[in-house]
């Protein structure tokens, strides 16, 4: 008996090209902020809570990204070590603007914001705060399941974005079974992919105006080391979370050998 083609590989792709078709011209947009932001020595911040920092692992300290990026996170929206407490603090007004305020981003700096839903005070938050303080937000959001997502402040992180990239992830974000979704969540997926874009359309706009972008080589590759080592001499000071002194406080070491 030959088995049905599992219908999530089709659904993932066809949500794939959705994006393609919505947020090609947003994608550039972005690609060229971002550039301009780097080439006059800004720092691209970069927030999200819960799942969504996910997302801010993908543009941070890493293999190929962008060296120029630092964290915007509080400990409370981390959910590793406390789920409950991240759904709670993500809804907590005050939290987003008080994170905002500590590492008070300034042009020519940018913001990317990540969350899917744009409807939890949180992700607003930081997005309203770097949007007074003259800092241009990049949301990456998905406009279906903001619609559809519960309306916990009076405006979302699109209505605070210079420019929004939508991810098309759909409401409640799982994708299978088709005719009723109840798993497989597709907001990683969608929004991995949206960065990797804007990566590359970083890299050609660079590559076609001759401008050498410092990024971040793999660890795992031969003369790595010296590439990033040079790199976080360059930005330790500016981006703290390189070394461990971040908004959390100093991360303690492994202690002496026995």
């Amino acid at each position: 008996m030959i088995e049905a083609r599992p219908q999530l590989p089709d659904r993932v792709r066809t949500l794939m090209d959705d994006l393609d078709a919505a947020s090609g011209e947003a994608i550039d947009e972005a690609a060229g902020l971002l550039l301009a932001s780097v080439q006059a020595d800004g720092i691209v911040h970069v927030a999200g809570a819960g799942h969504s920092l996910a997302m801010v692992l993908e543009t941070f300290y890493r293999a190929g990204g962008l060296a120029a990026v630092r964290p915007i996170w509080d400990p409370g929206v981390f959910p590793l070590d406390d789920a409950v407490r991240s759904t709670r603090v993500e809804r907590e007004t005050g939290v987003g603007r008080a994170v905002v305020e500590e590492i008070a981003p300034a042009p020519p700096d940018v913001a990317v914001v990540f969350s899917t839903s744009g409807r939890n005070p949180y992700p607003v938050e930081v997005a309203e705060a770097c949007a007074a303080r003259g800092v241009p937000v990049i949301a990456v959001t998905s406009a279906r399941a903001s619609e559809g997502a519960a309306a916990r402040t009076a405006t979302t992180l699109a209505d605070h974005a210079s420019i929004v990239l939508d991810t098309r992830v759909p409401p409640g974000d799982v994708a299978h079974p088709a005719a009723a979704p109840r798993t497989a969540a597709v907001s990683t997926i969608l929004a991995a992919y949206m960065w990797a874009r804007v990566l590359a359309a970083v890299d050609d706009v660079a590559a076609a105006r001759g401008v050498d972008l410092l990024r971040w080589t793999s660890a795992n590759v031969p003369g790595a080391d010296e590439v990033n080592v040079a790199l976080l001499e360059r930005y330790r000071h500016r981006v703290p979370e390189l070394t461990g002194d971040g908004p959390s406080g100093p991360r303690p070491g492994p202690g002496p050998v026995a």
